[in-house]
């Protein structure tokens, strides 16, 4: 395989008979299947053949490798030649390699000391049990929780009762100054079940969670923030059709602007979910609730087209895969709001929102001037609830004039 890399046979014949040798082609060809080029995965496999030649001369095999090997031989070649900022990647890239091989054992998992890892794993191992919460909202209520016991408790001792309802106010009324409304109550949503699992378990007299402040965030108390067709249309043709990346951008768009999906359900998209013969698509909502939408034509000539072409070739089944190496699926919902506003950008608009939502609402807007009722509209959207739809109600400004009563005072 590093035949495809090397032609030297006496840098080919080294790298063979150094410590790693046995890996090297493994890891080469690897390189080739996660999608890196020619000249990347050439000095990606150097590095490693580099590598092994100084664990032969360190007299070291592959059985003891460990990341402390691989900062040794780092501070070692820093010596001798500049080093990339992500040589340590690429030589972790080849321990994960031969871990997932089981070559080498994973490393032992350390138990942490800190006072706040062992109660916040008791929390996890809660939520995960008795709640059935899913990784996401795992991660969310983690991380406020570690802030707060950080911030008034400590990392080395917990003295659970030294907190008081004050402290949690003064906590959460400084959160509304860096984050928004809705992120504000999922973090007070996160901090009462917190109290309420130290209450059931013993660990505080009483359930602190009751002294929570409630966020205010009327429902329909804010109009939904859309764009105008001519601008969702000026939005998809910012795309340059020309390159990869813009083909792929331009069928995420459209899913968004004709179908309505929301940032997450792009991201988690697969290739099962395109019905090419009944011309339907699954959509993996919220709740782990499954819908079917028609495709548009110019979306399935969308999809058709970034499938056929740009693409990437690798084992991940989502449908938008990352166009730099290595190649797997979109992480977050993040990367479909950049897409989003990257079009915004090109096609110099500048709405007060520009998250994925933006077109899911314009979508919305859209079809009730068309004459949608509401039901239709919370049908498409996959709305659960009517009282979610109900928001579009206020953007209906032809009807709502037709209600307004006259002004009784006369001409000011």
């Amino acid at each position: 395989m590093i035949e495809q890399f090397f032609s030297d046979p006496r840098t080919i014949l080294r790298f063979r008979s150094c410590a790693l040798g046995t890996h090297i082609d493994g890891f080469a060809h690897w390189l080739s299947e996660q999608g890196y080029t020619r000249l990347t995965a050439k000095y990606k496999v150097g590095l490693v053949g580099a590598f092994g030649t100084w664990c032969q001369r360190c007299r070291l095999d592959d059985k003891g490798l460990s990341e402390e090997r691989l900062r040794k031989f780092l501070r070692y070649r820093s010596r001798r030649v500049r080093i990339r900022s992500d040589d340590s990647r690429t030589l972790g890239d080849f321990l994960k390699y031969l871990r997932e091989r089981n070559v080498i054992p994973s490393p032992a998992f350390k138990v942490s000391c800190s006072a706040v890892d062992q109660i916040l794993s008791g929390y996890t191992q809660y939520l995960v049990q008795e709640r059935g919460l899913s990784q996401s909202t795992l991660d969310n209520y983690g991380r406020v929780v570690r802030c707060l016991l950080s911030e008034y408790i400590g990392e080395e001792t917990i003295q659970l009762d030294r907190l008081r309802p004050p402290d949690i106010s003064r906590f959460i009324l400084r959160r509304t100054r860096q984050s928004s409304v809705r992120r504000v109550q999922l973090e007070v949503s996160a901090l009462r079940s917190f109290f309420r699992f130290l209450y059931q378990r013993g660990e505080t007299t009483r359930n602190l969670g009751n002294a929570i402040p409630s966020i205010s965030n009327w429902h329909a108390a804010v109009v939904p923030k859309y764009i105008e067709p001519e601008e969702v249309e000026a939005l998809l043709s910012s795309c340059d059709l020309g390159s990869r990346i813009g083909r792929r951008d331009h069928a995420i768009l459209l899913l968004l602007a004709r179908l309505g999906l929301r940032a997450g359900e792009v991201v988690h998209l697969v290739l099962d979910d395109i019905d090419w013969q009944t011309g339907e698509l699954i959509v993996r909502g919220k709740s782990a609730r499954h819908g079917r939408l028609p495709i548009p034509h110019d979306v399935g000539k969308a999809l058709a087209n970034y499938l056929y072409q740009d693409r990437p070739r690798c084992s991940s089944r989502r449908v938008f895969i990352c166009t730099k190496a290595p190649h797997r699926g979109i992480a977050t919902s993040a990367t479909v709001c950049d897409v989003v506003r990257n079009a915004l950008k090109r096609a110099g608009l500048n709405p007060s929102f520009k998250g994925s939502h933006l077109l899911r609402h314009s979508l919305a807007t859209h079809l009730l001037r068309k004459g949608s009722t509401l039901a239709e509209i919370g049908e498409i959207l996959r709305h659960q609830s009517p009282s979610s739809t109900e928001i579009y109600a206020k953007v209906d400004i032809v009807a709502l004039r037709a209600l307004a009563q006259a002004w009784k005072g006369g001409t000011p």
